[in-house]
């Protein structure tokens, strides 16, 4: 666990070192808030998420777990004046999830630039959630009901490891892990794509996909529509996407500063929405044992 203002100030230094690469601004006055505000608590998995499209960056954030005994990110956010309240019913479901479940950690997603975007639900390893359960939560959106049958149609239940709720936008992702090499094929994916009522990738986004290893589509609160579906695969190697998809993941892949033995864990992932395609990748900076079992690369 990272406690103390020393240990705070390396993290500082560490983000400005990885937005530098990037060529994205830092500044204290972003990072400062969040970092105090959660100083007591930030786990020892620490993350550094780009999203990149077209040559050009969308988004970069700074990712941190937490242990579920300290309650709510969200509502520490709130206390410490780094998110808004809503009475929006986005507001009851991360409550409603966790009061359900067995938890292994919570998650925070924070904006290097935007400031507090997201809090993760993860659930254990060994106890992967069936969509039953998580469909009969209370506030679970109506995405999930209306689509459950088309998951377990494609071998995705029991494989939930995560839920995401996004407070800026309004939006939640279902994260389901360990999907086997039959469940990535062009001839499974296609299908499952239009039904899911998405346009057919391009060639380099498939073979992308068939690398994969987990998928989590993205849905909006008051329609059963997905947004966008992104695959990702884990790896330590910089060049396991094509180069010429995105370069600047590649060149970051390579750079940005790690703090345990052994190469850079990566996640890359692609992401397909009825507007575009794009590519993100996430960076392990520190990572507990648990962590290191998620994210491990596959043979």
């Amino acid at each position: 666990m990272v406690s103390g203002k020393a240990d705070i100030e390396s993290l500082y230094s560490t983000m400005r070192e990885a937005a530098e690469l990037l060529g994205v601004t830092c500044s204290r006055d972003k990072a400062w808030p969040v970092l105090t505000a959660f100083q007591d608590v930030i786990a020892s998995t620490v993350v550094f998420n780009i999203v990149t499209s077209g040559g050009r960056i969308n988004d970069v954030s700074f990712d941190f777990t937490m242990p579920p005994s300290v309650g709510d990110p969200y509502e520490i956010a709130l206390a410490r004046g780094l998110a808004d309240e809503t009475s929006h019913p986005v507001r009851a479901l991360f409550s409603d999830i966790q009061k359900r479940f067995p938890v292994s950690a919570y998650g925070v997603d924070y904006g290097i630039t935007r400031g507090f975007n997201k809090a993760y639900i993860v659930f254990p390893l060994g106890d992967f959630q069936e969509l039953a359960g998580l469909v009969d939560v209370p506030s679970m959106p109506v995405g999930l009901s209306e689509h459950v049958t088309s998951f377990a149609k494609y071998g995705l239940d029991g494989k939930v490891s995560a839920i995401a709720i996004d407070y800026t936008h309004r939006t939640w992702n279902v994260y389901f892990n360990g999907l086997c090499a039959e469940q990535v094929e062009r001839k499974a994916v296609l299908p499952m794509v239009r039904e899911f009522g998405l346009p057919e990738p391009s060639g380099r986004l498939l073979d992308f996909i068939e690398t994969s290893s987990a998928m989590y589509p993205t849905f909006g609160w008051d329609s059963p529509k997905i947004e966008r579906i992104s695959f990702s695969m884990r790896t330590t190697n910089p060049t396991a996407l094509p180069s010429h998809a995105e370069p600047m993941l590649e060149k970051f892949a390579r750079s940005v500063p790690y703090a345990y033995e052994g190469d850079r864990v990566l996640v890359y992932a692609g992401a397909l929405s009825p507007r575009e395609e794009y590519y993100k990748l996430a960076t392990y900076y520190q990572m507990t044992s648990e962590t290191h079992d998620r994210v491990q690369p596959a043979n």
